[in-house]
């Protein structure tokens, strides 16, 4: 019998989804991922609209865990799906999975996400909202996640970024992804093109605003790259990708 908490479609990799190599590109797997959650939500009765209308609360999506098998490529149909596996009373964890029509898998991942209150940004109990509380799926990604390093130095500095209005989400804060893009920017297209990702871990460590300017930072190690995205001396964002 199927698990009602898992939401699962069809996607189609359509040309917004790609990069230049043709392949869902890294930061259009994150959006992927994130969008499917958000319609899993919505079909549990518990996105953020059901949320600010109800709770006076949001929610905040605070890390994320991929892994990469293979990237689908341009045109290519696949299935994704999407559930929580568990209620921890202050934060939850969601799986999502991506398989082709094989039902070959070829990306999972694991994000960890919280719900404050919307005037005082303070966290707000998950179990008294209406969000599931049992009868979770077995999770398909539980690997915990990291502790990154913290001790960049202006040896590390990349570059910097204004925030400009077409980097705004909902929340009039700095989209998510497009954290995802600005660190991503520390590699060449060619680089791109010549190594394909094994692993993503982001944390979103921060919030900030149109007008503020946000410094790149970043390290390689082997096949290992650690970005930190500060906002003054405030870190706002922390990524660690893995190539093959």
């Amino acid at each position: 019998m199927e698990n009602k908490l898992i939401f699962s479609q069809e996607r189609n990799i359509s040309s917004a989804f790609i990069d230049s190599s043709l392949k869902m590109g890294i930061a259009q797997t994150v959006l992927m991922i994130q969008d499917n959650l958000t319609e899993c939500f919505n079909m549990l009765d518990c996105d953020g609209i059901i949320y600010r209308e109800r709770y006076n609360a949001f929610w905040v999506f605070t890390k994320s865990k991929i892994h990469f098998e293979k990237r689908p490529s341009w045109r290519q149909k696949i299935d994704a799906s999407t559930f929580p596996i568990d209620n921890a009373g202050f934060k939850t964890h969601v799986n999502t999975v991506l398989r082709d029509k094989d039902g070959s898998v070829l990306i999972t991942a694991n994000q960890e996400a919280c719900v404050l209150d919307l005037e005082k940004h303070r966290p707000v109990r998950i179990t008294n909202l209406n969000y599931p509380k049992e009868g979770f799926p077995e999770a398909v990604f539980d690997e915990p996640f990291e502790r990154f390093d913290s001790d960049f130095t202006e040896e590390d500095f990349k570059y910097e970024q204004v925030i400009r209005s077409q980097h705004i989400d909902m929340s009039h804060h700095m989209n998510n992804i497009e954290y995802i893009k600005l660190a991503l920017n520390v590699f060449t297209d060619d680089f791109l093109l010549a190594h394909e990702p094994d692993s993503l871990e982001v944390h979103y460590t921060g919030e900030s605003k149109e007008g503020q300017t946000l410094r790149v930072y970043s390290r390689t190690k082997d096949s290992s790259t650690q970005i930190i995205i500060k906002e003054s001396d405030r870190s706002v964002f922390e990524m660690k990708i893995v190539f093959k």
